[in-house]
């Protein structure tokens, strides 16, 4: 029985006799291809022969006699590498061909980073032909692949999943009569003159500049390309182009200023279809990679196996992941764009969704101690306090009694504004393990936030009020920072192996080797993105399973919430205490400056501090930002020779940083000067105006936060904006701070304007990663998410045979220990 080599070797010489007809085989060489394919894999030979022997066999039938000529050489040379009989024909060269081909299959390892829902990641043997390598494309050798390579693209799934960044719609073009200043859109239109400023052959002292006018019938339009002199010879009158870039003016005219220029073929200009663009890199065309990646998408997009079981894609109104690979790279319709997007986006998001639910479950599938608390023991430790609670603590405080008493580890985010009370929270929790003989950590980024809790939890616990004795003695709770005494060290950890400190508050130093608990049963980290995923781990692993709380004061958007910390019960501190007065907000342009100062000079004369915010520590050389150590120097000498000045910046040894803080908050200066450092740190009530100068380099999130380190006390607060430039008064984020003190809100606008960079963090690193998904669809998500707790409640583990790749694809997506619990 001939080997499949041989028998393809017989074929392809009958082709070679044919003419090319492509009838050497019934139906044609690429339908007898998946037949190869099959009888090559049982005689074990290789699979990256296989690929590109399939390769030929598909493109075959859509090539000329001319191409499908070079293609049969091809073959005979590639067989005969592997000691096969080869036949020689004329002239036998390699030149790759003018219409890459695809339908390749091959078992090479991806080396990229993982990419959200590939079905790839199975290895079906679909799935193990898109790991294939690009070389094994007719037409990309080592040196197209280097360009690839710039583009991200290495394997037939980087192509498949390489979209379109825009899509020109040749039924929606605009005419050139009715373009506006500032619209960034496509035209389509004539070449009508070309012109050379100075013109070819005159000196140009290295400047030139490249006109084209181009016309489409109902105006004429200006190109422009300066020191581009080889763009001259690129187009002639009479060529048709494509034109996609921003209308400029120049001298009353509309121009567009180095657009993105492509000839096209008449017939495209009859199609009325929708035409994919997709980003480039070296000598990489529009329209040569157009045609490769529609042949790509048109072969292997049918061939992908869909991960989403047809219950949820049909419960979700989803097209199936083969139409929506085709239709995101060529849509039929804007509303079929619009389907394949929406089921690419669910794709990502369901997988997030999947992972922090996982994360979540194997979380609470632990065991944890019960800490199950008198309602009236309650009661009376709050009646204890010196101020009433509001109706979001009595809600949190609820919440995380039940999470003490469940068996199970609390695993809870707790979000308020600054000021609206986290701390009392935490201060409950602690006693409801202490009562029961546990001990508590309680751990802050800096030292100074650490001694600031350190103060009000034990005001709160240690302090007799009503002549009744306090829940804690002082002895049981202690503070552990970076400069604590060698002496003092001894003797706490001495008090947390006998377990006769209940509480231990601290900056890092908690996680430190020689710090060992007795009985760890809660941990409390504040400001829990400040601390990287492995000092979040350490500190849990000095216990067995303990409950965890983590606070923050950074407003997290809901879309974020059930994405980001998905894995988290999380509750909400959306009630401020009583008697906190809102935070006055304006913005200043530069020319306004002197009114700040005056502001501030009136404020540190009724016996109030004041903090001015730079956003850089040192002037640059091209730097027009004013910086905060330039700026303390002109202002101490300058406006406010008669007051006392502190300056902050992250250049600052820690120590230094916690001792000018600390002397601020002591009223041994009257103004600090700062970068954004201070941006969640020391409580001084005694400071009622933020200044903030190049306010409209900052985000929302940092602007809400600086404001929030004035408004402490009973004294009416001002928070002061000043734009780098007049232009940027009416800055978005600048007019938000103006309308509105509520942290949520700004957090959704913050979320929208700048995407969710500023609220990742330290937390899994896939979220940044994605590619149709927008982290602001609430509904997306919602929808994303029922469907994921649905599916984990019928089959917690995934262990359905019809989901055995989706789980497959989910740990691929998530990798190895890629996700973090708090």
């Amino acid at each position: 029985m001939p080997s499949p080599i041989e028998k393809l070797l017989k074929f392809i010489r009958l082709e070679a006799n044919r003419g090319f007809d492509n009838r050497a085989v019934v139906g044609g060489l690429d339908q007898f291809a998946p037949i190869w394919e099959n009888e090559a894999r049982q005689h074990n030979i290789s699979p990256e022969l296989i690929a590109k022997v399939s390769g030929y066999l598909h493109a075959y039938p859509a090539a000329s006699i001319s191409e499908r000529d070079r293609m049969i050489r091809e073959l005979f040379q590639l067989l005969d590498s592997v000691g096969s009989p080869s036949i020689t024909t004329a002239q036998q060269q390699t030149a790759p061909p003018p219409v890459p081909s695809t339908g390749l299959t091959g078992n090479q390892p991806s080396q990229t980073s993982s990419s959200p829902v590939r079905a790839s990641s199975a290895k079906t043997p679909a799935s193990v032909g898109l790991q294939a390598p690009l070389t094994v494309l007719p037409g990309i050798g080592p040196k197209n692949f280097q360009t690839f390579k710039e583009l991200g693209l290495k394997t037939l799934e980087d192509l498949l999943y390489y979209f379109p960044r825009r899509y020109v719609d040749y039924s929606e073009l605009k005419p050139i009569n009715r373009i506006q200043f500032g619209e960034e859109l496509s035209i389509i239109a004539t070449v009508e003159r070309v012109n050379m400023y100075p013109p070819p052959g005159v000196p140009s002292r290295g400047k030139s500049r490249v006109e084209i006018i181009v016309g489409d019938g109902s105006g004429s339009l200006r190109l422009t390309w300066f020191n581009q002199p080889y763009m001259l010879n690129r187009f002639s009158p009479g060529d048709q182009l494509m034109i996609s870039g921003r209308v400029d003016m120049y001298l009353g005219r509309l121009v567009m200023n180095h657009p993105e220029v492509e000839e096209i073929d008449r017939d495209h200009l009859h199609t009325n279809r929708i035409l994919p663009i997709y980003p480039l890199a070296g000598k990489v065309g529009q329209r040569w990679l157009r045609r490769l990646m529609y042949q790509t998408v048109t072969f292997w997009a049918p061939r992908v196996r869909d991960p989403l079981p047809a219950s949820i894609r049909q419960a979700a109104g989803l097209l199936t992941l083969s139409e929506a690979l085709q239709q995101a790279h060529f849509p039929a319709s804007q509303a079929q764009l619009r389907e394949a997007r929406a089921r690419l986006a669910f794709d990502e998001i369901f997988l997030l969704q999947l992972g922090v639910l996982k994360q979540k479950q194997n979380w609470q599938a632990n065991p944890a101690r019960i800490f199950s608390a008198p309602q009236e023991w309650m009661d009376e430790q709050i009646s204890r306090l010196p101020f009433p609670l509001t109706n979001a603590q009595t809600r949190v405080i609820q919440h995380v009694q039940h999470d003490l008493a469940s068996g199970h580890p609390m695993n809870r985010l707790l979000q308020g504004d600054v000021g609206s009370g986290k701390t009392v929270v935490a201060a409950m929790a602690a006693l409801m393990v202490a009562r029961e003989g546990g001990q508590t950590a309680f751990m802050a980024p800096t030292s100074i936030l650490a001694e600031q809790h350190y103060v009000s939890l034990m005001r709160m616990l240690t302090e007799p009020n009503n002549q009744e004795s306090p829940p804690l003695h002082p002895a049981e709770i202690r503070l552990l920072v970076g400069d604590t005494s060698d002496t003092e060290r001894t003797q706490i950890n001495q008090g947390l192996n006998d377990g006769t400190i209940k509480l231990l508050i601290g900056t890092h130093a908690l996680i430190e080797g020689p710090v060992s608990f007795h009985n760890l049963q809660l941990a409390i980290i504040d400001e829990q993105h400040r601390f990287g995923v492995g000092q979040r781990s350490t500190l849990r692993a000095k216990g067995e399973n303990p409950h965890l709380l983590v606070m923050t004061a950074t407003p997290i958007p809901r879309s974020l919430a059930l994405t980001l910390y998905g894995d988290l019960d999380i509750s909400v501190m959306d009630e401020m205490p009583p008697g906190r007065q809102p935070i006055e907000t304006h913005v200043l342009p530069p020319t306004e400056r002197e009114r700040a100062y005056r502001l501030i000079s009136h404020q540190v004369e009724k016996n109030y501090q004041a903090f001015i915010i730079y956003p850089l520590i040192e002037q640059g050389e091209r730097e027009e930002s004013r910086a905060a150590v330039e700026e303390h120097t002109r202002l101490q000498k300058d406006i406010f020779p008669q007051y006392r000045l502190a300056l902050l910046h992250g250049r600052m040894r820690p120590d230094d940083k916690d001792r000018i803080m600390k002397e601020f908050r002591d009223g041994k200066y009257h103004i600090l000067v700062s970068t954004s450092v201070i941006e969640v740190g020391v409580d001084v009530p005694n400071a009622t105006v933020m200044l903030i100068e190049g306010a409209d380099r900052f985000g929302l999130a940092q602007l809400h936060q600086f404001r929030g380190r004035v408004g402490r006390g009973d004294a009416k607060s001002y928070c002061l904006l000043i734009p780098q430039s007049e232009d940027a008064v009416e800055n978005e984020r600048l007019t938000a701070m103006a309308e509105t003190n509520d942290g949520f809100i700004l957090a959704e606008r913050d979320l929208q304007q700048r995407g969710p960079g500023d609220f990742l963090g330290t937390r899994q690193s896939g979220f940044a990663q994605l590619r149709m998904a927008n982290l602001t669809d609430v509904h997306l998500i919602e929808k994303a998410r029922e469907h994921a707790s649905a599916l984990f409640e019928q089959d917690p583990t995934l262990s359905n045979p019809e989901l055995q790749l989706l789980n497959q694809i989910l740990s691929h997506f998530w990798g190895e220990g890629a996700g973090d619990i708090s």
